[in-house]
């Protein structure tokens, strides 16, 4: 009788932990995770519930695992450094993860860094996108494997210096926005990549919005951890590395953004979009988990709040650009309704 009261009572236990939990789980973008983190960090130190888990997985590895389905062993809450993709929403519905919010907590420039010991560098959208690509055109204008090994090979103007560039794996939302808006943005203006794709539409699609990296030891992915770009541009001082806005502000004791188009990476520039590697970031709130992780509340309105998104909060002094005021307001509004994402204006975003 005794051993029968003690299993119903440890299976109530079980059933009741596997029901609820005090703790948020997050995953997802390197490079929202410092803030995610301080904003964690905040609610650990200020309120009844722990301090969140927060893993950096990646922008894609995270939606991964957020749309994998809505038991409470799945993420409440994925950071990305992009929009969600209309293929990951659709993920996300086939598993039953079909109430959704997407928050924007501000702006990000991807900077193009060295060590600060080495001259200024400036780059254009063209140059660099011509230093990563697998394909590039030759004199007759047919594209072949990139052949590029130092900066002078690309431009005459450019120092002769050798080529190498630790930047973040495919998982990565920071790789994902690059590729959108250096590579794809450069080529599709370029006659070599598009005639392929016009001529040959089915065969040749990989060329309408051609973001192929080269392979052969010139792009170093460097895994979604971004502090250790950071490390290994101080060892190498010929390297650049490719990553968030925030990371350069953590490490401007060390690091030096490249002009890019003749532009600084700073708030001022990245906020008006004049430097041309300017992105948004976000989080996506799992909203079935909400009753059973009462502490999802309580993050969401934290992170929302003035005191660490808005002009001279706490996450601006690591790194993040406010929204304009009224843009900041919007989205506050709509975060506190939960609103939901939806599969159209996710298409219509992309």
């Amino acid at each position: 009788m005794k051993k029968t009261t003690l299993a119903i009572i440890a299976s109530a236990a079980l059933t009741v932990s596997l029901s609820a939990r005090d703790q948020i789980k997050m995953v997802g973008s390197s490079t929202v995770y410092p803030f995610a983190s301080a904003v964690a960090e905040e609610l650990g130190a200020t309120t009844k519930y722990p301090t969140p888990v927060v893993e950096s997985t990646g922008s894609g590895g995270g939606m991964k695992l957020f749309c994998a389905g809505v038991d409470l062993n799945t993420p409440d809450i994925t950071n990305a450094s992009r929009r969600m993709k209309p293929k990951e929403f659709q993920l996300c519905e086939k598993n039953g993860v079909t109430d959704i919010t997407e928050a924007v907590i501000g702006f990000d420039g991807i900077a193009f860094a060295q060590s600060k010991s080495n001259n200024p560098f400036s780059i254009t959208k063209k140059q660099l996108a011509l230093a990563v690509a697998a394909e590039v055109p030759d004199k007759n204008g047919n594209l072949i494997a990139n052949p590029y090994k130092k900066w002078s090979d690309i431009d005459a103007s450019l120092p002769n210096r050798e080529i190498i560039i630790y930047g973040p794996p495919k998982s990565s939302g920071t790789r994902d926005a690059f590729e959108e808006m250096v590579m794809q943005a450069t080529f599709k203006k370029m006659k070599e990549y598009t005639s392929l794709y016009e001529k040959d539409k089915e065969a040749n699609k990989g060329y309408k919005k051609y973001s192929k990296v080269r392979q052969d030891g010139v792009y170093v992915p460097s895994g979604e951890n971004d502090n250790i770009i950071v490390q290994k541009l101080n060892k190498n001082k010929d390297a650049f590395g490719i990553f968030g806005y925030s990371f350069l502000v953590e490490n401007e004791d060390k690091l030096i953004g490249a002009k890019v188009d003749g532009v600084m990476p700073t708030p001022e520039a990245i906020a008006s979009h004049k430097y041309p590697i300017a992105r948004s970031l976000f989080f996506y709130i799992k909203n079935a988990h909400e009753k059973e992780v009462p502490a999802i509340k309580d993050y969401v309105k934290l992170f929302m709040d003035e005191m660490m998104i808005g002009k001279g909060g706490i996450l601006t002094e690591i790194g993040l650009i406010p929204l304009p005021d009224e843009t900041r307001k919007a989205i506050r509004e709509s975060v506190a309704k939960r609103e939901k994402v939806t599969l159209e204006a996710l298409k219509a975003s992309h």
